[in-house]
């Protein structure tokens, strides 16, 4: 069982202290580095004046991320699929021969 280690981690200069497994500190940490980098390209490429609004943008970058890496999986699991099929019909026609 991991241990629990209080931490504060800083988004939008806004400081928010969690309790978390020591094993998910690093992620947390690093997650948090991104965010703030995000803002900042945000702020510094778009006319942002509420910090709501960049928070949503980088919300939606995040998650449109993880539904895009989700979409490739699948299409690359169909193709694997698709290969091993090949596969087993050629290993089946050798053996059968």
């Amino acid at each position: 069982m991991d241990e629990k280690l209080k931490i504060k981690i800083s988004i939008a200069d806004r400081v928010y202290p969690l309790t978390v497994e020591l094993s998910q500190e690093e992620g947390l940490r690093s997650a948090s580095k991104k965010i703030d980098t995000m803002i900042k390209q945000f702020e510094e490429n778009y006319a942002v004046r509420d910090k709501q609004d960049v928070l949503a943008m980088c919300a939606l970058q995040f998650a449109s991320q993880t539904e895009q890496k989700q979409i490739d999986n699948a299409i690359d699991g169909v193709a694997t699929i698709e290969r091993i099929k090949k596969i087993n019909a050629l290993l089946d026609q050798y053996l059968l021969d």
